[in-house]
């Protein structure tokens, strides 16, 4: 997914604040499985909450105001409750490495009890795995 940096995205010294990057990955994740036909608020409405259970995030060059970024998404692992994605934030225009990193979600009910990754879930990473 590509989107535009925002005043709002950055911090006093005119770069994007580091926690931002965080949301930009959630952005990203969220875009990879509606591009897959699956839509969070569907899943959670069945009973599939996915937390972050695990984030690590090398942060490379700095983006600043106005940059055109893309986020790009793949799947690295997947296992019976849980999967791990990396991701990659890269400027448009030059195509330069801003920030990577590999999150780990598990897959809980609304009691926050582990349970298996649902089966469209497995589908739509199939072709990844």
């Amino acid at each position: 997914m590509e989107f535009r940096i925002y005043y709002e995205d950055t911090d006093a010294g005119g770069v994007v604040y580091h926690a931002n990057y965080l949301g930009f990955f959630e952005r990203g994740r969220t875009e990879y499985l509606r591009e897959r036909g699956l839509s969070v608020g569907e899943l959670v409405a069945k009973g599939f909450i996915f937390p972050v259970v695990r984030l690590e995030i090398e942060y490379r060059s700095p983006a600043v105001l106005d940059d055109l970024v893309r986020v790009e998404t793949v799947v690295l692992s997947v296992g019976k409750t849980s999967f791990t994605l990396g991701q990659r934030v890269e400027r448009v225009a030059d195509g330069r490495l801003l920030a990577e990193g590999k999150v780990v979600l598990v897959c809980v009910s609304p009691a926050m009890k582990p349970k298996r990754l649902p089966k469209e879930l497995l589908q739509a990473f199939a072709p990844s795995c």
